[in-house]
């Protein structure tokens, strides 16, 4: 639309639309900023020549703020959306990464169980269990814990124990690991449960 062919009052609106459209992804504009850009843009299509009556551009302005406003929303719930997504692809990239690790943790355990490590392969080990624990990867499965079915896995029930109160993992075959508040593998345990009174 230019100064010497105005067009009309449909085309002004849409072409004040498409130009709007990229406005509302700019972050922190309040609906009495958008108002006055909306009512700036037909101020000058009025100027130039737009033939608008009073009451159509009350109208027409309340339309277009209502527009802005629910593209600003549309705008905020799609960039939360998106911030959730790649939140969780994170959170399952590291788990696909890291499950495969727990086997070398468990043999690490097992090696220092059998003798002190050596020098080097200690070095090495600490900085992979440095490094896992980096990325969120915790170890969990302690003898003497409550036992809960959601982070333990029960391999064997070794009777009762006049010590313990709740059913208790006596023995701990396997440590467990989490990232976050998701197991990523149970701690397999050996169970006792309190003796009968």
């Amino acid at each position: 639309m230019t100064q010497d062919d105005p067009g009309t009052f449909g085309e002004a609106a849409a072409e004040m639309a498409n130009e709007t459209e990229v406005e509302v992804e700019a972050p922190g504009e309040t609906d009495a900023e958008v108002e006055v850009e909306v009512r700036r843009r037909i101020s000058d299509m009025v100027e130039e020549g737009a033939p608008l009556e009073p009451s159509d551009l009350e109208s027409r302005l309340q339309e277009r703020t209502a527009d802005l406003q629910r593209l600003q929303a549309e705008f905020l719930n799609y960039k939360r959306r998106v911030d959730r997504d790649r939140d969780l692809i994170r959170e399952n990239a590291t788990y696909a990464a890291l499950a495969p690790i727990t086997e070398v943790l468990d043999n690490i355990d097992r090696a220092r169980e059998h003798a002190p490590l050596d020098d080097g392969f200690k070095a090495v080990a600490e900085q992979l269990e440095r490094t896992v624990a980096a990325l969120g990867l915790t170890k969990f499965g302690e003898a003497g814990e409550v036992f809960d079915p959601k982070v333990h896995e029960a391999l064997s029930h070794l009777g009762q124990d006049p010590d313990v109160a709740v059913t208790t993992c006596k023995v701990i075959a396997k440590s467990g690991y989490k990232i976050g508040d998701r197991v990523v593998r149970a701690a397999q345990v050996l169970v006792v449960d309190p003796a009968d009174q």
